[in-house]
């Protein structure tokens, strides 16, 4: 299972470098059913992952002129403080055993499974709908909503703190929507909101938990390795397609994890 699982690094990647998020979709599935890591630290695990691909992907973007810095921060920022709380205080917090439902525990690991799969189905209707793509032109000018950025800059640092996922899926729409950035600005800017959340979480938790480092900079080293595949196929294939094909992926993939982990415990 090590060696899908090392193969499967390498698509954390690609995806990042075709669509600027949907990297950490992947990452806590990846890590729970191919390398046994428990759901908890692989959050951990994936914040790492996530953020240091995307660091690399923002200095990509930075060289092609694709970021949008002032946006990035006034998005980053609730984010940040989001994340570093809910790392900090809220996931310590929830109890390894949190109850029973009709003779079936609960724990904290089930309950971080069924939220990040549940949020993979969102993300993935989101991803075949195609929402944010139909603005198409490069020169339109910018006009923040900032209470919405704000707002969806929070939500996102809670979704990261959580569950360890970056949030690409929900930032770029947010970026298009809210800041009528253009897609390729927004994918550039999106990485770079990733990058400080995902850093920022990670840091967070480092103290509470025992880190195998050996594994983690092995599947580090393979996830930057496919987001530079993943951004040479960036200008070569469709972006649209490539989405829509992604997000059935990970439709696919939520439910499986929704069933497996209700239906096949144990």
């Amino acid at each position: 299972m090590e060696i899908a699982g090392y193969f499967a690094s390498v698509f954390i990647g690609i995806s990042l470098g075709l669509i600027g998020g949907g990297g950490s979709i992947l990452t806590v599935p990846v890590l729970v059913y191919l390398f046994k890591v428990d759901p908890v630290l692989a959050t951990v695990y994936s914040l790492f992952i996530v953020g240091c691909t995307s660091l690399v992907g923002t200095f990509t973007k930075f060289r092609q002129g694709l970021i949008n810095f002032k946006t990035a921060f006034i998005f980053a920022f609730p984010a940040v403080i989001t994340v570093f709380i809910t790392r900090k205080f809220i996931v310590p917090a929830i109890p390894a055993q949190i109850g029973t439902i009709d003779h079936f525990m609960v724990t904290k690991s089930l309950l971080l499974m069924i939220i990040f799969a549940v949020l993979m189905v969102f993300a993935s209707i989101s991803m075949i709908r195609g929402r944010g793509e139909s603005l198409k032109n490069e020169n339109i000018e910018q006009a923040l909503n900032y209470p919405m950025i704000f707002l969806q800059g929070a939500f996102v640092g809670v979704i990261t703190g959580l569950l360890g996922a970056g949030g690409g899926f929900l930032i770029i729409p947010a970026l298009v929507i809210f800041s009528k950035l253009p897609m390729k600005t927004a994918i550039g800017t999106s990485l770079l909101i990733i990058t400080i959340n995902s850093i920022i979480g990670f840091l967070s938790s480092l103290a509470h938990h025992d880190m195998n480092w050996k594994l983690l900079i092995s599947i580090t080293l393979l996830a930057i390795t496919g987001f530079f595949i993943g951004n040479f196929f960036n200008t070569k294939v469709p972006g649209e397609k490539l989405k829509k094909a992604f997000g059935w992926f990970v439709l696919i993939m939520g439910i499986y994890i929704i069933i497996k982990e209700i239906f096949f415990q144990g």
